[in-house]
């Protein structure tokens, strides 16, 4: 008998609807090998529409409007809906014509339209082949244009066909620069379309063109921090920060500096700060790049050594000192007279000073200077610490008195502390490190003080000295304790602080205790979530029976080396008298006798037995015979286990265990010999415990990555297995 042949469904086929206005709408089947434009040509010929070369397909879905070529053709999925319209050479061909000798009104109504159109690739292509785009930079460059709305979606136009990147910036005349540039600077005047548009040319200008020249000479940062503060569109907003932030990356470093001194005034970082809360992702994102082009100027002093002929930061050194110990001003005449005299800079070779360098925490007392050659964080160290030595003078004397006058080894160095710090800051804020281009880590405290890095370390030290109090720690302790602050201050970031007295309050609840209990609930809460994973469920039911076959041996093995425990007569402890009981190696017999209290017996001393396989069964606590009566200590009972015996009724040979453990270890022992589960608290805490460690080991080489909880799907069969296979 032949088998009947089953019908394998055609992988390339789809089924879908084609709709044309004023027609009933075109259930198909479309054959992903066959070409688009006989499919077309059997559409048209369905409607009876005589010119099939002049249509193309395009898809429906709003957020995916866009022609269906042989490139995106396998994006059409079943009951997909398409839509007949026009092909996109006749679209631009239509469209150019309107744009030449249409009426304002046509010209109007085509911009809007093709503004839309413009955001389609294979539409775009046809349009910039046309000659398309040169027809609209003209339109833009014309000064007699005044119709707001020709200018708005030629403008609209224009960014979107460039917004291809087929095309280079490098076309474009001072013509069309200065009429942007126009539109940016006297924006009172002009849409916030018109303006939006202007602001994004002229960013991929400044990005991408020679002609950035003309936008950095004729485009103030005043006129777009005006811009900034007077605009009400989020969208205007962004594009003025956009361009702010391209100017900034084309500027050389004295530029940048007054880009950064501008924006620090007051009016201006509160504008910025107002664009921060409740908008877009790009608004956000463009925040987050200026915040990180005006922290990356501290990258140069960051990279920079100390230099022995840097007076001014020798300066700085001594100031510290003086600072510090002003009280000693008097006592040390003569050794400042050496150094103006050109004995040390820094109290090189100094021995009058030595002593309070080393006070000042410095890793090399005879001469600071050299604390300050590592980059990062280099000379920056010393710049926050001096800010921080004359803004908080009574803070920074405190924390340095505290630390040198403590007679035992838990003083926290402010030298080398401050040091490590400011490089703990740099790697965390990714000073000198190009802006990511998807992050949004914006934080507006940057934004709300005239020495936001300085001020931040300021908080960061204090934090630092009293986490270090906290943890008690001494010098070996420094990486540990810099690990708990890097964690601190992270966690305090996350949050989004709006400034720097925000930051202050919220990293001062993130002690040392709480960084630990949030460390430990974490800990647990994955081990928690780890171990609902199916992966471990199965991991740990294939190695339980493992980990209680250890925890028998363990039992056995004690139960093997004995015990001694004292007698008890009608509920009553014996004094001064004890028995033994101890396991054959072989497990077959339990050997009992008595013994005195110090000596160990052996099993031949032992000449009391019972064999295993006579043992009835095993009673524990009031059930115990022995304990029936009992008139001695209050938890004995609890301690208390018997075994009954099946060669003589009522027989029983009864323990009191010394200890709980010894309880456990015993009725465990004893539930292994006879077949039966093992029931105690201590097994149960044995069995976690060894089951969670292996877990753990057998895991290591996953550490760090995520366990799903539930397995990945397994695939769909295959619609036919005729597969190819190529030796």
């Amino acid at each position: 008998m032949i088998p009947k042949k089953t019908l394998v469904k055609d992988a390339h086929i789809v089924k879908i609807a084609v709709e044309l206005e004023n027609y009933v709408p075109q259930l198909i089947c479309l054959d992903q090998r066959q070409p688009l434009t006989g499919k077309i040509q059997e559409i048209c010929s369905y409607w009876d529409i005589a010119d099939p070369q002049n249509y193309a397909l395009e898809f429906c879905d709003p957020n995916n409007q866009k022609y269906v070529t042989e490139k995106n053709r396998n994006e059409i999925k079943n009951g997909s809906v398409l839509h007949l319209s026009y092909s996109p050479s006749k679209t631009a061909n239509d469209t150019l014509e309107s744009l030449r000798s249409g009426s304002t009104m046509e010209k109007t109504k085509c911009l809007k339209q093709l503004a839309t159109l413009s955001k389609d690739h294979t539409f775009a292509m046809e349009f910039i082949k046309e000659q398309g785009l040169g027809i609209i930079i003209n339109m833009i460059e014309d000064p007699s244009q005044r119709d707001d709305d020709i200018l708005k979606y030629s403008l609209a136009s224009f960014v979107e066909l460039m917004e291809h990147d087929t095309i280079s910036w490098e076309i474009l005349q001072n013509n069309f620069v200065q009429r942007n540039i126009h539109i940016v600077c006297n924006f009172q005047n002009f849409s916030k379309e018109c303006i939006q548009s202007a602001l994004s040319n002229l960013e991929n200008i400044v990005q991408n063109s020679s002609k950035y020249v003309l936008v950095e000479k004729e485009v103030t940062l005043q006129d777009l921090l005006r811009l900034l503060q007077d605009a009400n569109s989020a969208t205007t907003q962004q594009n003025a920060i956009a361009l702010i932030n391209a100017l900034f990356m084309k500027a050389d470093e004295g530029r940048k500096r007054q880009i950064a001194h501008t924006i620090s005034a007051k009016p201006y970082r509160l504008a910025l700060i107002g664009n921060a809360s409740g908008r877009p992702m790009e608004m956000t994102h463009q925040l987050y790049v200026l915040q990180m082009l005006t922290l990356g100027l501290l990258e140069q002093r960051m990279r920079m050594k100390m230099n022995a002929q840097d007076q001014d930061a020798h300066e700085k050194i001594k100031e510290l000192r003086r600072i510090a110990f002003d009280d000693y001003s008097g006592q040390m005449g003569v050794g400042e007279e050496h150094l103006r005299r050109g004995g040390g800079g820094s109290g090189g070779g100094n021995v009058n000073f030595s002593q309070f360098y080393k006070k000042l925490g410095f890793k090399c007392d005879i001469n600071p200077a050299q604390d300050f050659i590592e980059t990062p964080p280099g000379i920056l160290a010393l710049d926050c610490m001096v800010y921080f030595a004359r803004t908080y003078t009574q803070q920074y004397t405190k924390i340095v008195h505290e630390n040198s006058c403590r007679a035992d080894e838990h003083e926290c160095p402010f030298g080398r502390t401050s040091i490590e710090l400011v490089k703990v800051l740099c790697d965390i804020l990714r000073i000198g490190e190009p802006p990511a281009e998807q992050s949004a880590d914006f934080q507006p405290m940057f934004f709300t003080h005239d020495h936001p890095f300085e001020e931040f370390f300021c908080i960061c030290i204090i934090t630092l000295n009293r986490t270090w109090k906290d943890m008690r720690a001494t010098a070996e302790d420094f990486q540990k304790v810099f690990s708990v602050v890097r964690e601190q201050i992270i966690r305090t970031l996350k949050e989004r602080p709006e400034n720097l007295e925000e930051f202050r309050a919220k990293i001062a609840l993130l002690t040392y205790q709480t960084i630990t209990n949030l460390r430990q609930q974490e800990r647990i809460s994955k081990e928690e979530c780890d171990s609902t994973a199916s992966a471990i469920v199965k991991l740990k039911e294939k190695i339980s029976p493992h980990i209680l076959d250890l925890i028998k041996q363990q039992r056995l093995s004690y139960l093997v080396e004995g015990t001694r425990f004292s007698k008890y007569s009608r509920g009553t402890r014996s004094k001064d008298k004890f028995w033994y009981a101890r396991l054959s190696p072989n497990h077959k017999v339990i050997h009992y006798g008595d013994c005195d209290e110090k000596t160990v017996p052996t099993l031949e001393e032992l000449t009391n037995k019972v064999a295993v396989i006579d043992i009835k069964q095993l009673l524990e606590g009031k059930e115990c015979p022995h304990m029936k009566e009992m008139r001695t200590r209050k938890n004995a009972g609890n301690l208390a286990f018997s075994i009954t015996l099946d060669s003589m009724e009522n027989t029983t040979l009864d323990f009191v265990a010394p200890d709980e453990t010894t309880f456990h270890y015993w009725t465990d022992g004893i539930n292994a010999l006879l077949g039966q589960e093992m029931t105690s608290k201590q097994k149960k805490e044995d069995f976690d415990t060894l089951l969670s460690m292996e877990i753990k080991l057998r895991l290591l080489d996953t550490e760090g990555v995520d366990i799903s909880k539930d397995p990945p799907p397994i695939p769909e069969d295959p619609e036919n297995y005729d597969f190819c296979f190529e030796s």
